[in-house]
């Protein structure tokens, strides 16, 4: 019986193992949570070319939207883990989202982290013809005019919803916040003076703030954005240190065999070190992670950071799942 038991699971590791060498042997479906066009539709077109040289086939993208990117995620958690199918998330639905919605699993012990990718700062945008001309001027007046500002935000939970109710706490005071179904719908109604404020990805506002449409206070960064370098910081116009990057990272159905995930990662860096990848994703705004933190293990350490510090700022301010 023993032999039996020991020549079964020789067996099994001989497939997986052979299953992980030829890996790939079609193509990757990679699932986005989101509806098409977006920034993380972005990141797979300026990615995916190029780890199609490294694996020898196409990354195919499938949308799979709804509930702030949970229904996407749910799918990827219940996919073989056979390499086939993996997920491009990022800070919402894999750190922020546990806070927000009650989860069939667990963002970081239920996934297989892959690699973390670029990320994208925010820019703190405002309606043109908004009185403040500054961020300093725009919290005394947010703090003089409790409930007369209209923020607009691509969801409950979601990354600029959390940033402007800090800078609302920081100022002192409050904002009634309109709820959207994603950022370009809200950046229609700030460019037309329907809502005052937005908390947007630089991808996404830099442009508009350089046609001059909308105005920008500041980026929820420590350092400038090279697409928008005239735009102060946080800590330069007055709201120090209420940082917020939109960060990205790929993972896998649990049980995802190591040498499969090694590939897939290998994949990613090579992508991420071609110069012409990385001029057109700079050119986007997005800031790419040195090479060595390309890695599962710096997604996770992301992963995790962020749940501790926003799990509780989400719970003290009563956002759950609408």
């Amino acid at each position: 019986m023993k032999r039996l038991l020991l020549a079964g699971l020789l067996a099994v590791v001989s497939v997986a193992g052979a299953s992980a060498q030829d890996y790939p042997n079609r193509p990757v479906t990679v699932i986005v949570p989101f509806p098409a066009g977006g920034p993380t539709d972005a990141i797979i077109r300026n990615l995916g070319e190029r780890m199609r040289v490294s694996l020898g086939q196409p990354l195919i993208v499938e949308y799979v939207t709804g509930a702030g990117g949970t229904v996407g995620t749910t799918r990827a958690n219940r996919a073989a883990p056979d390499g086939y199918t993996i997920i491009c998330g990022h800070f919402g639905t894999h750190a922020t989202n546990g806070a927000v919605y009650q989860l069939p699993y667990d963002l970081v012990t239920d996934f297989t982290p892959i690699s973390l990718l670029p990320r994208n700062p925010y820019l703190i945008v405002a309606q043109k013809n908004l009185p403040p001309g500054n961020l300093r001027e725009f919290m005394a007046y947010l703090k003089a005019n409790p409930g007369k500002v209209n923020m607009g935000h691509p969801g409950v939970g979601t990354g600029p919803h959390l940033l402007a109710i800090q800078l609302a706490n920081l100022a002192g005071g409050m904002m009634n916040y309109v709820p959207y179904r994603g950022s370009g719908p809200a950046m229609t109604d700030l460019i037309a003076g329907q809502i005052d404020l937005m908390v947007d990805q630089v991808q996404t506002s830099s442009g508009q703030v350089r046609a001059g449409t909308i105005k920008a206070y500041a980026i929820a960064a420590p350092t400038r954005a090279s697409s928008a370098p005239d735009v102060p910081t946080v800590d330069e116009a007055g709201a120090p240190r209420l940082h917020m990057s939109l960060w990205y990272g790929f993972w896998a159905p649990p049980g995802t065999p190591a040498p499969i995930v090694n590939k897939l990662r290998a994949a990613v860096q090579d992508a991420l070190g071609d110069p012409e990848v990385q001029a057109r994703l700079l050119s986007l705004g997005m800031e790419i992670p040195p090479r060595e933190q390309q890695t599962a293990e710096a997604l996770v350490a992301q992963q995790k950071a962020d749940i501790a510090f926003w799990w509780p700022i989400i719970r003290a301010a009563g956002i759950k799942q609408q």
